[in-house]
C-alpha cells in the first residue's frame, strides 16, 4: 500500500524556492530594518552605530513628525468613511438589473487599473490655477482658487481625488459580498412587508459585515501608506500641510540619508496601522456578537 508523501517528493521541496524567496525579500528586509531602527546609520558616513531607543526618543520630541503624523490621521479619517459609504452606494446600484451594468462596473474599476502617478499627475493640471476645475468655477461665475498651493485647501484636494480613485475598487468588492448574500432572504422579508431600506438594514448590512471589515483593514493600511499622490503633486507642501508619514520617512531616509531614523519612522508608522486595524476588528466583531 502506498502512502502518500512517503516516497514522493515532500511538500517542503515544492515549497521551498517561495519559502527562499519570501524569505530574502520579505522576511529578512523587515528584520534588517527593525535592527536599522536601534542605529545611527548614514551609508556615506559608514557602518551604523547602535544607540538604542533613541531614535524613537527622538521622534517622539520631533515636531514634524507629529504634524506628519496628524495630516496622516486626517487623510486616514476623512477618506475611509467617504470611500467605504461611496463604494457600498456604487455596489448597490451595480447590483441591480440594470442596462449596461458591466459597462458601468467597468467604468468604476478603470482608475483602479491605472497607475496613480498618472492620475496624480492629472489632478496636478486639473487642480492647479489655470486647470479644469477653476476653469469651470470661471464659467459659473465664481472665482478661481490655487488648490494645491493653499495650506488650508491641498490636503482636502489630494483625499477628494484619492477617494474618487478608490472607489470603484472596493465597490467590486462589495460587490462580490452583495452577491453572495441568498435571494432567499431578501424575498422572505418582502412577505413580512420589509421595505427596501428595512431589508438592507436588517440583511444587507449584517452579513456584509465580514466584508467590510476586510474593505476598512486594508484600506486603513493603504491610507496609512499614502506617498505617491503627494510625492508627485506637492512634495509635502505647502508650509507641510499635506506632509504625510510615509513622506517624511521617504525625505528622511533617501535626501538625509539618515536611515535609523527612517526605519524608526517606519515601525512607529507600523505601529500605529496595526492598532487602527485592532480597532477595526474588536469593534465590528464585537457589533456582531451582539
Amino acid at each position: 500500500m502506498h502512502t502518500p508523501g512517503r516516497h514522493g517528493p515532500s511538500t517542503l521541496v515544492f515549497l521551498l524556492p517561495w519559502l527562499l524567496t519570501f524569505g530574502i525579500f520579505a522576511l529578512y528586509p523587515l528584520a534588517d530594518s527593525f535592527w536599522v531602527s536601534f542605529t545611527r546609520y548614514n551609508p556615506i558616513q559608514g557602518p551604523p552605530v547602535f544607540i538604542g531607543l533613541d531614535n524613537y526618543a527622538r521622534l517622539l520630541r520631533d515636531p514634524i513628525f507629529w504634524t506628519s503624523l496628524r495630516n496622516t490621521l486626517i487623510f486616514v479619517v476623512g477618506t475611509i468613511p467617504l470611500t467605504t459609504v461611496g463604494a457600498l452606494l456604487v455596489a448597490l446600484a451595480l447590483n441591480r438589473h440594470l442596462p449596461m451594468k458591466a459597462l458601468f462596473r467597468a467604468a468604476w474599476f478603470m482608475p483602479t487599473i491605472v497607475s496613480m502617478v498618472v492620475i496624480s499627475l492629472v489632478f496636478k493640471n486639473f487642480y492647479s490655477p489655470f486647470g479644469f476645475l477653476n476653469a469651470i468655477l470661471s464659467l459659473l461665475g465664481l472665482p478661481g482658487h490655487a488648490w494645491l498651493q493653499d495650506p488650508d485647501t491641498a490636503l482636502g484636494a489630494i483625499m477628494l481625488m484619492d477617494v474618487w480613485a478608490a472607489v470603484g475598487y472596493y465597490a467590486v468588492i462589495f460587490l462580490a459580498g452583495l452577491q453572495a448574500i441568498p435571494a432567499e432572504l431578501y424575498e422572505a422579508a418582502a412577505l413580512d412587508g420589509g421595505s427596501g431600506w428595512r431589508k438592507h438594514w436588517h440583511i444587507t448590512l449584517p452579513l456584509l459585515r465580514s466584508t467590510m471589515l476586510f474593505i476598512l483593514v486594508i484600506n486603513t493600511i493603504r491610507s496609512f501608506q499614502v506617498f505617491i499622490e503627494i510625492f508627485v503633486m506637492t512634495r509635502g507642501g505647502p508650509l507641510d500641510s499635506t506632509l504625510t508619514t510615509v513622506y517624511y520617512l521617504y525625505d528622511r531616509a533617501f535626501n538625509s540619508f539618515e536611515l535609523g531614523y527612517a526605519s524608526a519612522l517606519a515601525w512607529a508608522l507600523f505601529a500605529v496601522t496595526l492598532g487602527a486595524s485592532l480597532v477595526y476588528v474588536r469593534v465590528l466583531k464585537d457589533r456582531g456578537a451582539a
